[in-house]
């Protein structure tokens, strides 16, 4: 199975990053994510590992195997017979705005079972990933870009 989304963002690219790297925050903008915990402490890179649980499956364990400051990270996952590898990436749109593609594959002999059964959930939880996202980013910048104003 594989399957990619992409969507605007009405804020800037260090704002949407921001929110993207922020895993253990995620569960606050969507209800796909009910805990999301970086196992090594510090800043995300290659070799990171975090905790993911999501209603309705088992808790997995994702490493960090591609990471590009402000850009992208990729991490994967293994479970019997399958191996998930999600992508996510942030890129500028002009005017202030950004365009975030999230993206999961799966691959091995079960990937095609697995993604029969759990296909559905699996693209619903990505697009809701997308757009609380894009939700959590465009309420930063509402929050720390304030409009300049006259002088009086």
């Amino acid at each position: 199975m594989q399957f990619e989304t992409t969507v605007a963002i009405d804020a800037d690219v260090q704002d949407v990053w921001a929110a993207l790297i922020d895993a253990q925050h995620w569960p606050e903008w969507t209800d796909s994510m009910q805990e999301v915990a970086w196992l090594d402490g510090g800043a995300p890179s290659v070799g990171s590992r975090a905790r993911v649980k999501q209603p309705g499956m088992p808790a997995l364990t994702w490493t960090v195997t591609g990471f590009e400051p402000g850009k992208r990270f990729d991490w994967r996952t293994s479970s019997v017979g399958v191996t998930t590898v999600g992508t996510h990436a942030v890129a500028a749109a002009g005017d202030g705005r950004s365009r975030l593609t999230l993206g999961l594959r799966q691959s091995g002999p079960l990937a095609g079972l697995i993604g029969m059964l759990t296909g559905a959930r699996t693209r619903r939880y990505v697009q809701m990933e997308a757009d609380g996202l894009k939700r959590a980013a465009e309420s930063h910048r509402a929050a720390t870009h304030t409009p300049a104003t006259g002088a009086g």
